[in-house]
């Protein structure tokens, strides 16, 4: 890494960042048929539950940004580790169904206040000037999450319950995240001393104050859109996989999206320096919009699922960088911690309905009819992407 760079930050927060991905989404989606058949409820009503739980965890975004900005994100981090925990057991031991969904909308919030979100946020704080540059190598290696927790919960759940499962994964929160963010947070104030000259200084954004809110709604939306797709994507992706005809066949497919995450950010670090953060919003959006159109197109052909795959790994790893970079980029680093919960509000609204619409829309209109129009909201994505690249370029010519 270089030099400002916060390694061991970075490598705690990746280790944080892929249990709890791990173990808060990924794991979900193969372990909802269970859930179902445990709880007396159908496949589709599970994915609604989930889908109420991404709304609140949106609506709760505002909150725990401004928390982050009050308190600091590690402590905010630390905090969310227990509550992840707590939330976990509490959906392990739901004995009907309104405490399970509880347990699961207390899960998606504690979400907020542990991934990537708070991550950023606590990078931002620790070195402002390098927070880009750091927020690339955090997702390097959270980018394996899926890889390691696919294969992992479909493995477990041959021999233990959903519910044994998540007792495990609440101790990973409680004995390996919740230590970690204490750490970040006992270190930070040794961090903002030692580079309280050159690396905390603040980030000044890219927009002017009177066209920021304009760049604020057009941002929120590409977010919100592009949120909508991955969230369809990626709690239905192995589940999808196996119906469209691939069978055991797409956990290996589904696997392929982290490598794929990871490549995108080597690729990144080593030719991206001279693409600003809306470039590489715009490519992210259209590699994830490429992959559902190559799935929706290609149907059972095994080469069209494995692109499917690669192109929604590798936009999925671009568009988690920008989720941090644009936003300091545009907005400059005072009150990021605000800037970026409201964004997530938009973007976890959006998802939220994802998993259940998609779910609904395959069952009704089948799986090809559903990818074709989720590729259409991606497209609208794009637009506005492209519309706040131009605000910027616009402003960056009248100045110079």
């Amino acid at each position: 890494m270089k030099p400002g760079t916060p390694v061991a930050i970075v490598a705690a927060l990746g280790l944080t960042q892929i249990i709890g991905y791990g173990t808060l989404y990924y794991s979900f989606s193969i372990l909802a048929p269970g859930m179902a058949r445990d709880l007396g409820l159908s496949v589709e009503q599970v994915f609604g539950v989930f889908s109420a739980s991404l709304f609140a965890g949106g609506l709760s975004a505002p909150f725990v940004g401004g928390w982050m900005d009050r308190f600091g994100a590690a402590m905010v981090m630390t905090f969310g580790s227990a509550v992840s925990a707590l939330a976990l057991l509490l959906c392990a031991w739901s004995p009907s169904i309104a405490v399970f969904a509880l347990a699961i909308v207390l899960l998606e919030v504690a979400s907020g206040m542990v991934q990537y979100q708070a991550a950023f946020a606590a990078l931002v704080e620790s070195r402002p000037m390098a927070a880009s540059r750091s927020i690339t190598y955090l997702t390097l290696i959270a980018g394996f999450a899926s890889t390691i927790f696919w294969p992992i919960t479909a493995s477990l759940h041959e021999p233990f319950s959903w519910r044994e499962i998540y007792i495990a994964y609440a101790a990973l929160n409680l004995i390996v995240c919740l230590p970690l963010h204490y750490w970040i947070m006992r270190s930070r104030r040794s961090e903002a001393a030692k580079f309280a000259r050159n690396d905390r200084e603040a980030v000044v954004g890219a927009l002017p104050a009177e066209v920021r809110r304009r760049g604020m709604l057009l941002v929120s939306l590409a977010f919100a859109l592009q949120g909508f797709t991955l969230s369809a994507m990626l709690t239905h992706m192995v589940p999808m996989l196996g119906a469209i005809g691939f069978g055991t066949a797409a956990v290996v497919i589904g696997s392929l999206f982290g490598p794929s995450q990871v490549l995108s950010r080597l690729i990144n670090m080593a030719f991206g320096e001279n693409l600003s953060p809306p470039v590489l919003a715009m490519l992210s959006a259209a590699l994830i919009v490429a992959g559902v159109l190559i799935l929706g197109l290609s149907g059972t052909w095994l080469p069209g699922a494995v692109a499917f795959a690669i192109c929604l790994g590798l936009g999925s790893g671009i568009n988690s960088i920008a989720q941090g970079s644009l936003p300091l980029w545009l907005f400059g680093s005072g009150g990021y911690g605000a800037i970026t919960g409201r964004m997530a509000a938009a973007r976890l609204a959006a998802g939220a309905m994802a998993p259940f619409v998609f779910s609904v829309l395959m069952e009704r209109v089948g799986s090809n009819v559903a990818l074709m129009a989720n590729a259409c909201l991606g497209a609208v994505g794009i637009a506005a992407f492209v519309a706040v690249a131009s605000a910027a370029r616009r402003t960056a010519t009248a100045t110079s």
